[in-house]
Protein backbone atom coordinates (compact mmCIF):
# COMPACT_ATOMS: atom_id res chain seq x y z
CA UNK A 1 0.00 0.00 0.00
CA UNK A 2 1.14 2.92 -0.78
CA UNK A 3 1.14 6.02 1.59
CA UNK A 4 0.31 9.80 0.52
CA UNK A 5 1.94 12.57 1.94
CA UNK A 6 0.03 14.83 3.90
CA UNK A 7 0.67 18.67 4.75
CA UNK A 8 -0.24 21.10 8.12
CA UNK A 9 -2.39 23.86 7.30
CA UNK A 10 0.32 26.35 7.44
CA UNK A 11 1.98 24.33 5.09
CA UNK A 12 -1.12 24.35 2.74
CA UNK A 13 -1.42 27.74 2.87
CA UNK A 14 2.33 28.22 1.72
CA UNK A 15 1.59 25.34 -1.48
CA UNK A 16 -1.48 27.79 -2.60
CA UNK A 17 -0.22 31.41 -2.01
CA UNK A 18 -2.19 32.54 1.05
CA UNK A 19 -1.22 33.74 4.15
CA UNK A 20 -1.93 31.01 7.12
CA UNK A 21 -4.75 33.84 8.36
CA UNK A 22 -6.68 33.90 5.42
CA UNK A 23 -6.99 29.88 5.08
CA UNK A 24 -8.26 29.65 8.52
CA UNK A 25 -10.98 32.02 8.04
CA UNK A 26 -11.87 30.11 5.09
CA UNK A 27 -11.75 26.54 7.27
CA UNK A 28 -13.81 28.70 9.74
CA UNK A 29 -16.68 29.95 7.15
CA UNK A 30 -16.82 27.14 5.71
CA UNK A 31 -15.56 27.40 2.37
CA UNK A 32 -15.35 24.22 1.38
CA UNK A 33 -14.76 20.39 2.69
CA UNK A 34 -11.61 20.34 5.41
CA UNK A 35 -10.41 17.45 7.09
CA UNK A 36 -10.77 16.87 10.50
CA UNK A 37 -8.43 17.98 13.45
CA UNK A 38 -6.43 15.20 15.03
CA UNK A 39 -4.90 14.85 17.84
CA UNK A 40 -0.80 14.34 18.57
CA UNK A 41 -0.78 14.24 22.25
CA UNK A 42 -1.35 17.62 23.32
CA UNK A 43 -1.31 19.21 18.96
CA UNK A 44 -4.24 19.33 17.57
CA UNK A 45 -3.77 19.20 13.57
CA UNK A 46 -5.48 19.01 10.17
CA UNK A 47 -3.68 16.68 7.91
CA UNK A 48 -4.31 17.53 4.13
CA UNK A 49 -3.79 15.50 1.43
CA UNK A 50 -3.49 16.21 -2.28
CA UNK A 51 -7.37 16.35 -3.23
CA UNK A 52 -8.22 18.31 -0.25
CA UNK A 53 -5.49 21.37 -1.19
CA UNK A 54 -6.95 21.19 -4.61
CA UNK A 55 -10.21 22.09 -3.46
CA UNK A 56 -8.52 25.17 -1.68
CA UNK A 57 -6.50 26.22 -5.14
CA UNK A 58 -10.24 25.71 -6.37
CA UNK A 59 -11.74 27.99 -4.33
CA UNK A 60 -9.03 30.22 -4.13
CA UNK A 61 -9.02 30.68 -8.07
CA UNK A 62 -12.76 30.72 -8.83
CA UNK A 63 -13.15 33.33 -5.76
CA UNK A 64 -9.87 35.24 -6.27
CA UNK A 65 -7.69 34.99 -9.53
CA UNK A 66 -4.51 36.79 -10.19
CA UNK A 67 -5.04 39.78 -8.40
CA UNK A 68 -2.29 42.27 -8.84
CA UNK A 69 0.26 43.43 -5.24
CA UNK A 70 -0.62 46.92 -4.75
CA UNK A 71 1.46 48.83 -2.36
CA UNK A 72 -0.03 50.02 0.66
CA UNK A 73 -0.69 53.62 0.93
CA UNK A 74 1.24 55.22 3.89
CA UNK A 75 0.19 58.23 5.67
CA UNK A 76 2.27 60.53 7.79
CA UNK A 77 1.18 60.46 11.36
CA UNK A 78 -0.16 63.52 12.72
CA UNK A 79 1.78 65.69 15.15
Amino acid sequence: MMETKKYSTVQVAELVGISPDTLYRWIREKRFHVPPVQSLGRLRVRFWAKQEIDEVLKYKDAHYGEKPNHPRKVTKAKK
